[in-house]
């Protein structure tokens, strides 16, 4: 993991230079610029694993920002932010943000929220997905909690699946429904809580306390806690 790339975008020379050392400090190689058109520049030919975006730059809106990049690239994504009530998390967690830190923040967390950003990313090819007790084959379509067989219906799967995609990640309420049951049941909450309902009382059956690995932040979404 030391070495790997992360492109910093803030327009708070002061931050970006903080945020800079901090990564650098921890052995990354680490870019930074201060505005949208900056980062359309050298992300072009700068390969990055992990973008660290400030929401609030001159030029641009980091969710708008987000979305652009989603359109070309799956890079991990961890928006910075002195915003930091739900509606903004939610709506860069909904444009294809990843992670969302609020300012202030300590630098050793945000080495930790990059060094996740860049294990989330380099899982995601993987056919077995595995946090914690669980294990969940992608091929076969077979989960195992704590080495036992756990039976799933297809849409607890493709649930269960986007959850385990990427560990910590924190994803939406209306991004797991669109994805998992449709655009049209964005909104459709009650049928979600079901599910996770359903999802947690399995798991636990099968091992004591690995229903609460999927932890809701409450007011945004739902993510698995490895």
């Amino acid at each position: 993991m030391s070495g790997a790339r992360v492109l910093v975008v803030d327009d708070d020379a002061a931050i970006l230079r903080a945020v800079q050392r901090g990564l650098q400090g921890a052995g990354f190689d680490v870019r930074g610029v201060e505005s949208a058109q900056a980062l359309r520049e050298i992300f072009a030919r700068w390969k990055a694993d992990v973008i660290v975006l400030d929401l609030l730059l001159p030029d641009g809106d980091g969710a708008d920002i987000c979305r652009e990049i989603r359109r070309e690239s799956d890079v991990p994504i961890i928006v910075l932010s002195a915003v930091g009530d739900d509606a903004r998390k939610v709506e860069a967690l909904d444009a294809g943000a990843d992670d969302y830190v609020v300012k202030p923040f300590s630098v050793p967390e945000l080495q930790a929220r990059v060094r996740a950003a860049i294990r989330r990313g380099a899982g995601q090819t993987s056919t077995v997905l595995v946090a914690g007790p669980l294990r969940l084959d992608l091929a076969s379509r077979r989960l195992d909690v704590g080495g036992q067989p756990v039976h799933l219906t297809p849409t607890e799967f493709e649930l269960l699946r986007l959850l385990m995609g990427q560990p910590s990640r924190v994803y939406t309420q209306r991004h797991l429904l669109s994805s998992v049951w449709g655009p049209e049941f964005q909104d459709d909450t009650h049928i979600l809580r079901t599910f996770i309902h359903q999802l947690r009382t399995k798991l636990s059956a099968a091992s004591q306390g690995a229903g609460a690995l999927i932890v809701n932040d409450p007011g945004v979404g739902y993510r698995i806690e490895a």
